[in-house]
């Protein structure tokens, strides 16, 4: 069952898998989340989801179980 990723503010929407990678999906909506390490530790990617919860979009993917999500891309002027 695909997931509806909603991307802000840009106000782009695209179908994607539950595992799939949110950089790669991110990449494949012509989507540009800033990365650093892509280990999760300099916090460069760190997008909001669903206006609750942060993650490091370079180690996180698509859950399970859900028909759409929200994510909310940070702009951080000093990186």
């Amino acid at each position: 069952m695909s997931v509806c990723i909603h991307f802000l503010p840009d106000d782009i929407q695209i179908k994607a898998e539950p595992g799939e990678p949110l950089l790669q999906v991110a990449a494949r909506a012509g989507v540009t989340i800033p990365t650093g390490c892509l280990m999760g530790s300099c916090h460069a990617c760190e997008v909001e989801i669903d206006g609750e919860e942060s993650v490091c979009s370079c180690i996180s993917a698509v859950p399970p179980g859900r028909s759409h999500l929200t994510i909310n891309l940070y702009c951080d002027p000093t990186w």
